[in-house]
């Protein structure tokens, strides 16, 4: 017999859930500081927690602010999500769960360095637009966060352990009628080698020379930073503004900059210094804590025409070299691919960023990928395909792995979608069992205005469930 997944209680994806958990934090991160004062009385509770009528009014008047179609049953929903929110909070007090200042801290700081460089750094902006200091923002941003944290270590506990069978998959499957098979487009498997434009040292030299010019002119002769950044330098988002890179926390940049501008006083002009963009000079502008304001002007070696061919003679060398079984695919990645390239570490296996998996749509491909692998066979590989990333000549081989035509799935050809599909499923399933039982062994009283809310019943009338 054939297993039929139950209807739950709740029925709702717990992966959605989740998302709309964010959703709520960055509603009320947002939101606070500009509502109105609202007189706080008591909603609901929810075991040991607490849901105030702020609560629903600040996420209500953001959605409304977003949205003016939505009208007060809105408000249902939200007071729906608050008790799921409670109930998993709850738990974690009675499992002990901890949540240490430190995990908060961070959480803070990284939310206010992100405010505060789309704002250029500007703590007056800041408070214009919250009507708070960062201090102030910071610490009313410490509990919602503590809780949003909370709420991702239930999850991790709930659903990290759920595992899926092959006989389960096949189950899943067997349940989606034969007309509701989803009809999957074409898809591809590839492989890459990447490499940079190799650069003569004679290049190389010319660069530097330049920006030791650059750099004398400021440092002897008294020269604006500012104005010889925006006439020379490489860098046209920063050019254009005097060199300005803005505010920035640790890990922001490449090791051998980051490491430079922590280094420097304020006002104090860098030595040169070599990146993979280039060579740079710095200036540190101001520092907070961990945070550092730079501007920098960045020359870039000149790629010639010579270094081009260069670079792609190298790439069909080392192809020749794999077409003739000296080499394999595998280890000319280890030892000729872009070791920063995301595929390195994958034996050159490129990712699908909007996937997470190895499997692209052809549709999905970089147009020059596209074409380049159109008459190539499985196994094979394309000639040098040439591409600009970030304003770099990017040179690659590419090895079409695998290949599939449209189809409707079937667990033959497309099992480990299934199978994803399937795990899902399945921890929806188990979220949704134990958040049933979590129902039925809490206590949760809700004020009169809200008993009218249908969706709100299954917390209260458990008698009938």
């Amino acid at each position: 017999m054939k297993k039929h997944f139950k209807k739950t209680l709740l029925n709702f994806d717990a992966t959605l859930f989740f998302s709309v958990l964010s959703l709520m934090a960055v509603m009320s991160s947002s939101a606070i500081g500009q509502s109105p004062l609202i007189l706080e009385k008591i909603v609901a509770r929810v075991g040991s927690e607490y849901i105030f009528y702020s609560d629903i009014q600040e996420l209500y008047g953001y959605a409304t602010s977003q949205n003016p179609d939505y009208d007060e049953s809105l408000q249902c929903d939200i007071l729906e999500q608050l008790i799921v929110k409670k109930l998993l909070i709850d738990q974690a007090k009675l499992d002990s769960i901890i949540v240490t200042d430190v995990e908060v801290d961070a959480q803070v700081d990284q939310r206010i360095s992100y405010i505060l460089g789309q704002m250029g750094g500007d703590e007056a902006r800041f408070y214009q637009y919250y009507g708070q200091t960062v201090a102030e923002k910071s610490e009313e941003m410490r509990e919602p966060l503590r809780e949003e944290i909370i709420q991702e270590r239930i999850q991790n506990i709930l659903i990290s352990e759920v595992d899926i069978t092959p006989i389960e998959v096949v189950e899943f499957f067997e349940q989606i009628p034969a007309d509701s098979l989803p009809y999957l487009p074409a898809e591809v498997e590839i492989g890459e080698i990447t490499t940079k434009t190799h650069i003569s040292d004679h290049v190389k030299n010319k660069a530097r020379a330049k920006l030791e010019g650059i750099r004398m002119r400021i440092v002897e002769e008294g020269e604006s930073f500012e104005e010889l950044a925006s006439i020379f330098s490489d860098d046209p988002g920063s050019g254009r503004n005097g060199g300005d890179l803005g505010w920035a926390k640790r890990g922001t940049y490449v090791p051998e900059f980051e490491a430079m501008g922590y280094s420097l006083e304020v006002d104090e002009i860098s030595d040169i210094i070599e990146t993979q963009f280039g060579y740079h000079i710095l200036q540190l502008l101001e520092r907070r804590g961990n945070n550092i304001h730079l501007r920098h002007i960045l020359i870039k070696p000149e790629v010639t025409p010579e270094d081009i061919a260069a670079t792609k003679s190298f790439l069909d060398s080392i192809k020749q070299l794999i077409e003739v079984d000296s080499l394999s695919f595998e280890v000319a990645v280890k030892l000729h691919s872009d070791k920063d390239a995301q595929s390195y570490s994958n034996a050159g296996r490129m990712s699908n960023p909007q996937t997470g998996d190895t499997f692209w749509e052809t549709g999905q491909l970089p147009y020059q990928i596209y074409f380049a692998i159109e008459n190539v066979e499985v196994g094979g590989m394309t000639e040098v395909v040439e591409m600009e990333e970030r304003d770099e000549k990017i040179f690659k081989i590419i090895k079409l792995q695998h290949q599939t035509k449209p189809h409707r799935a079937s667990l033959k050809t497309d099992f480990a979608k299934i199978k994803k599909y399937a795990k899902e499923s399945k921890k929806n399933e188990y979220f949704n069992d134990w958040m049933e039982g979590k129902i039925k062994s809490t206590s949760v009283d809700v004020i009169e205005q809200f008993k009218v809310c249908p969706n709100i019943l299954k917390f209260t009338q458990k008698d009938t469930q």
